[in-house]
Parts: C-alpha cells; sequence; structure tokens
C-alpha cells in the first residue's frame, strides 16, 4: 500500500467521488467491491490526519497551560 500525502480536503473529495458512484448503481459487484475497498483507504488516511492534527492541538494546549507559551 503506497502512502499518499493528499490533504484532507482532496482525500474527503475523493470519499465524496467514490460515495456518488456506488450510490449510482451503475457498477458491478466487482467494481463496487474495488471502490469500496478504495473507499474504506481513503477513510483510514483522513482518519489518521485528524488524529494527528487532535494530537498536536493537544499537545500546543498542554505546553501553553504549563506556561509554554
Amino acid at each position: 500500500m503506497k502512502k499518499n500525502k493528499d490533504s484532507l480536503e482532496s482525500l474527503m473529495k475523493q470519499l465524496e467521488t467514490i460515495t456518488k458512484e456506488l450510490e449510482s448503481n451503475s457498477l458491478n459487484l466487482e467494481e463496487s467491491l474495488k471502490k469500496y475497498e478504495e473507499g474504506i483507504r481513503i477513510y483510514k488516511q483522513c482518519h489518521d490526519i485528524i488524529n494527528s492534527a487532535e494530537l498536536k492541538i493537544k499537545v500546543l494546549n498542554d505546553d501553553n497551560c504549563d506556561g509554554g507559551i
């Protein structure tokens, strides 16, 4: 699996496109499964980006409360 450095916004747009494709009912089962798998992979990337941002915010807030800033 390749590591993609896309922005959260870009990844969310990709998820939106995949969702529309899946909802269109124009894909066969195999294509739908591939799109679903791709969507899950992108979702995990989004989740990692958000978790990383939350951790940075927590660290910054902890530093600020400790008189670090």
